[in-house]
This record gives structure tokens, C-alpha cells and sequence, in this order.
């Protein structure tokens, strides 16, 4: 069995080589730097914001490690950010989620309005390559964030970010619950042209709720990125808002309560354990779902089917480190899970089922969080960010 340095390297050089690989590199093509959403047989063009955003960073991850060289991973961050200032479809500044690999025009009828938090992703991505780089890719960074109307997607009456925005009949929905959005308060309070109050970040609900002895604030189904996406980027150890809410240390909680449902195991699934936990959004037998852990919210119920991600536990290694590097070894030895790229996106023991394909946002918050975990690298870059900086304090985060 490889060691847990062995396997945290794999992964890691596995998630860089997706995004790599697994892009448009025709300099001479409108889509240049797109990046697929999975690597999926029928889905071959189909590129997603939110996987070029945690691209980006993947580039800035291989260019400090060598496997590739700084000039050919600064020209490809570059020729993305290009990408998406001049060809990519948007909507005051907010780009659609799906779009097509070769025109970067919204892909078929894929979500008919632009995603603020798939528009968050890609900026945090930028803003990584943009700290890193500086220079060319600085400036494109700081021409794309600028176009963004943040207060467009604001909901003044409800102090609240609208899910989605419609021309002709305005906001609808709302990130009324806690989630993976804490990013969009950090770029939107900071916004040198659009910003929204910092008032807004008091208007989300924060449901406190309990499982396996853990005191915790969930996202609605409980699922694990929610309380990783945010955190890949900012670093929240030790920061307290002016609640006194401690978000990492929130975190925490939710990977052991998590790791801690798949232990107890209410279903009696073959496929959970004390190495196999880490329920997330991911593909499953019957496609993509949003498996999580308790507490739920009315709403939402146990949906689980016996699937686990690699990407739950893999994503929460700064929190629990040691579970983790255990939950990796335990992957390791499945059969068929272990590809090119690394981990695919999950399996389940019960129907004898393995993903043969990666999901771009699963293969992100992966390759992040292991560099996060070695170096700190990523964090380091967000947290030294000039706009980082101003929404820190103006959202009264500080340190506890």
C-alpha cells in the first residue's frame, strides 16, 4: 500500500493533470482556457465556470511544482483570463455556469441565467492566478472583477444575494441559508465599482444543529463542500465575525459529524465506515446528487444510497488531517477508483458501482485543499489580496 505522502502526491499531480489536460488549447479558438465540466463520454463539450475557476488555481499549483514550466502555465492563465473578458458570455459581469468548449457561449439550455456563486469560484481562481503571476494577469483579473454588478444580484428589501436575475423580471430565489457562499460576501463587499453593504452578510440564516455529539451551524443537505468551497481560498483559522462565529472551526465539527454519521451507518450500507465517510455533492448510480449528513433541514431528508466521493474527505484535510490520509489509503484499495487523473468521482459497494469519469469542481476542491494541507500556498495567495484584505474589515472579521 503507498504511503500517506505518496497518496496525497498522486492526487494531487492527478486533480492538476484534469485541468491541464483537460481544457481547450487552441490558442486560435474563442474557448481557449475553457475547461470541461467532467470527463464524460457525451459531455466532451461542455465546459463549467466553476472548474475553470479551480483551474486556475490548479495551474498556479503545477507552475510552483514544476509539472509545467511557469512561462507555459502563465501564458495559459493569461489566454483564460482573455477568454473570458472578451469572449465569454455574461451578464453584468456574472458568466453562465455551462458554456460550450468551443465559443464560450452558454452551452444548449443550460441554466438561462448567469451564477453568482459559479461566478464567485471563477474570480477566486482569478484572484489566485492574479496574486501569483501579477503583472498581465493582475490586470485582466482586476478588468474582469470590475465589470461584475453585484448589485444587481442584491436583494436590498431582504438583505439577501438573489440565487439568479432575469432581465425582464429581476432577482429570484436567495442565499438565505448558510452554504459554500461566504466567498460571495467577500467579493462583493470589496467590489471597487458595485459593492453591496456589508450589512448583507447579517442576512442569511445560521441554523445551529447537532449529530454525533457535534454543535454545528449545516447547510440545508448537509453536504460536505458547503463547508469547504469557501475555505479553500480564504483562511478562516482562528478568525471569529462579530458573532463570534468561528467558521473553521465550524467546519471541523461538520467533517466529524460527518465522518461520524457513515461510522454509525443508519442504513447499513456496506460501502461506509470509519474510512469511508465524507458525504458530499457527486455522481452516483442514478446521476448527480447531493448526499449529505444530519442535521437536515425540514426540507431536505436522508437521501443517501450507500455513494461516497473521494472529494467529501479529500476536501476536508485541513480540518481532519489524519482521518483523512486514512479515508485515502481505504480508497486506494478499490478496485477500478483509481484512475489517470487520480480518484473518479465516487463509488458504492452496495450496487457494485464505480464512476469511470472525474467532475471538474470535485477534482478542485481536491487539489486545493491538498496544496492547502502541504503549503498553505493557496490560502497564503487569497489572504494577501488587497480586496481579501478590505472585505476582512469591513465585514468585521478579526482575529479571536
Amino acid at each position: 500500500m503507498k504511503n500517506a505522502q505518496e497518496l496525497v502526491n498522486n492526487e494531487l499531480k492527478g486533480c492538476f493533470d484534469f485541468f491541464w489536460r483537460e481544457a481547450n488549447t487552441d490558442k486560435n479558438s474563442p474557448g481557449y482556457g475553457q475547461i470541461l465540466d467532467k470527463n464524460k463520454k457525451g459531455s466532451e463539450l461542455v465546459s463549467s465556470i466553476a472548474s475553470v475557476g479551480f483551474g486556475l488555481v490548479a495551474i498556479v499549483i503545477g507552475a510552483e511544482r514544476g509539472f509545467v514550466s511557469k512561462q507555459e502555465a502563465l501564458e495559459r492563465a493569461k489566454g483564460t483570463l482573455l477568454t473570458f473578458l472578451r469572449e465569454t458570455e455574461q451578464a453584468h459581469g456574472f458568466f453562465y455556469h455551462f458554456l460550450d468548449m468551443r465559443t464560450s457561449k452558454r452551452y444548449g439550455e443550460y441554466h438561462d441565467c448567469a451564477s453568482i456563486i459559479d461566478t464567485s469560484i471563477f474570480l477566486n481562481g482569478a484572484l489566485t492566478a492574479a496574486e501569483y503571476f501579477k503583472g498581465e494577469v493582475a490586470e485582466l483579473f482586476e478588468e474582469i472583477y470590475a465589470r461584475v454588478n453585484w448589485q444587481k444580484y442584491y436583494d436590498e428589501k431582504n438583505n439577501l444575494f438573489y440565487m439568479g436575475y432575469h432581465e425582464d423580471t429581476g432577482g429570484f430565489g436567495a442565499w438565505d441559508m448558510y452554504a459554500e457562499q461566504l466567498m460571495q460576501y467577500i467579493l462583493g463587499v470589496a467590489s471597487p465599482t458595485f459593492p453591496v453593504p456589508p450589512k448583507i452578510y447579517d442576512g442569511f440564516r445560521r441554523d445551529l444543529g447537532e449529530y454525533g455529539g457535534y454543535s454545528f451551524y449545516n447547510s440545508p443537505a448537509g453536504s460536505l463542500f458547503t463547508h469547504q468551497f469557501s475555505h479553500a481560498w480564504y483562511d478562516f483559522r482562528g478568525v471569529v465575525d462579530k458573532n463570534g462565529i468561528n467558521w473553521f472551526d465550524n467546519s471541523v465539527k461538520a467533517t466529524l459529524a460527518a465522518r461520524q454519521y457513515s461510522i454509525n451507518n443508519p442504513k447499513g450500507f456496506k460501502t461506509f465506515g470509519k474510512n469511508a465517510w465524507g458525504l458530499t455533492a457527486c455522481e452516483g448510480p442514478e446521476g448527480y446528487r447531493g448526499y449529505g449528513t444530519p442535521p437536515f433541514h425540514p426540507n431536505c431528508k436522508d437521501g443517501n444510497d450507500g455513494t461516497v466521493p473521494p472529494c467529501g474527505a479529500i476536501g476536508s484535510i485541513i480540518f481532519t488531517p489524519e482521518p483523512v490520509l486514512d479515508a485515502m489509503a481505504h480508497y486506494a484499495t478499490i478496485p477500478g477508483l483509481a484512475d489517470k487523473y487520480g480518484f473518479n468521482d465516487a463509488y458504492n459497494q452496495d450496487v457494485n458501482w464505480v464512476c469511470d469519469f472525474c467532475i471538474g469542481i470535485d477534482k478542485g476542491i481536491s487539489v486545493i485543499m491538498l496544496e492547502n494541507y502541504l503549503s498553505g500556498m493557496v490560502q497564503e495567495l487569497y489572504m494577501q489580496n488587497g480586496y481579501v484584505k478590505k472585505a476582512t474589515e469591513l465585514l468585521g472579521w478579526v482575529k479571536g
